[in-house]
């Protein structure tokens, strides 16, 4: 068992952090998280230089880099800036549905235009009554003249608003039992917007501010059927299949930002003097900054041994759930203890540590609740009951 990373993987961190470092600029992420705006050149450039959807095979524009180094440019990101790294890893997530599941057709049409920066995208999982249980669905899609009709409201859709293309997770068979095997997931467009389909954005939020949260209405939208992700019926399983990859790359958001919460603290912590010397030689600050160095260390094991097996071609749910469950609880609590450091400092956004600890907050709640995590762990746990 070998835990050193690759020298090419190696290049592949230092590439990104030094990126990271130099554009992401904090004044800049302030500014856009008052605009509530997303940083669309940084993307772009990102992208420019293969740090959007790099697993994506070279045929559609990607690098073809396994999970695990996408992990570490991740990681990278929401290290140097949490607010920055997170916008820009959401922008390109949803791409992971049509790079799995998508036909040539749809991969051509959508996923270089990813990998190039031009397009941002979005899940459309999520509604007012259906959150973490998606096994029903209230959006329907009514096969009509050689294409559907969609109809029903998504909630809590992550760039909502400036996305250039949706996947929607309905329901296409209403007969089928269980409702979940009549599912399918339909590409919408974003030049469909219009009267048979509203974006309405949510409104402010704690965290995550440079990206959209908003709600999506369909009204008997007529969608073609060639929009149909692969192959109709199949959208639970496809949704499945990508929440296992997709938790762990979340996993590696939450390692990151604890990671650049933790910096943060560190060296606040060697220059800040009380009682004639710094804050860091003072016992009780060491044992926090332990704890925090352990929790860093223990969630990094766990996301890069997920990602390690997802490249390995084992699909383990109770692998990705442990590193997105436990990576996202202690950046929460990593966040916290860095910005204990800093005292009443730490409150003011002078200080990006309290940024940190708003943008951690959501990790324990999209992508799958810590909840539902532990749900998936415990039943892996005890297979045989009900």
């Amino acid at each position: 068992m070998n835990f050193e990373l690759t020298q090419s993987q190696r290049g592949i961190m230092t590439a990104a952090r030094e990126f990271a470092i130099k554009e992401f600029d904090p004044q800049l992420a302030l500014e856009l998280e008052k605009k509530h705006e997303f940083p669309k050149a940084l993307y772009k450039k990102a992208a420019s230089l293969g740090f959007v959807a790099p697993y994506v095979d070279e045929a559609y524009g990607g690098d073809g880099l396994s999970i695990l180094e996408n992990v570490l440019i991740v990681e990278e990101f929401c290290r140097a800036d949490s607010s920055i790294g997170l916008a820009i890893d959401l922008a390109a997530l949803p791409c992971k549905f049509l790079y799995r599941y998508g036909n040539h057709d749809q991969k051509t049409r959508y996923l270089s235009k990813i990998t190039s920066g031009e397009f941002g995208a979005a899940i459309a999982l999520t509604e007012p009554d259906h959150g973490s249980d998606i096994t029903s669905m209230d959006t329907i899609a009514t096969r009509k003249n050689g294409s559907y009709r969609l109809s029903g409201t998504k909630t809590f859709i992550t760039n909502g608003t400036i996305a250039d293309f949706y996947t929607v997770l309905c329901q296409t068979d209403p007969d089928a039992f269980p409702k979940y095997k009549g599912m399918s997931i339909l590409i919408v467009d974003r030049d469909m917007i219009g009267k048979n389909f509203q974006v309405n954005e949510l409104g402010e939020k704690m965290g995550i501010r440079l990206t959209s949260s908003a709600e999506l209405v369909f009204d008997d939208l007529e969608v073609p059927a060639k929009n149909v992700l692969g192959e109709a019926g199949k959208g639970f399983y496809q949704a499945m299949g990508f929440f296992e990859e997709s938790k762990i790359e979340i996993a590696a958001q939450a390692v990151g930002l604890a990671q650049g919460a933790f910096d943060m603290a560190y060296q606040y912590a060697k220059e800040r003097k009380q009682f004639g010397k710094p804050i860091a030689c003072f016992q009780a600050m060491q044992h926090k900054f332990v704890d925090m160095y352990l929790k860093i260390e223990n969630a990094r094991n766990l996301v890069y041994k997920a990602a390690f097996k997802f490249d390995q071609g084992q699909r383990d749910h109770r692998a990705a759930a442990l590193a997105k469950y436990y990576a996202a609880n202690i950046a929460n609590e990593v966040a916290y203890d860095a910005m204990q450091v800093f005292g009443g400092y730490g409150y003011f956004q002078e200080y990006k540590v309290e940024r940190y600890y708003r943008d951690a907050r959501i990790l324990s709640i999209y992508e799958g609740t810590a909840e539902i995590q532990k749900n998936i762990i415990g039943t892996s746990l005890f297979p045989n009951l009900t």
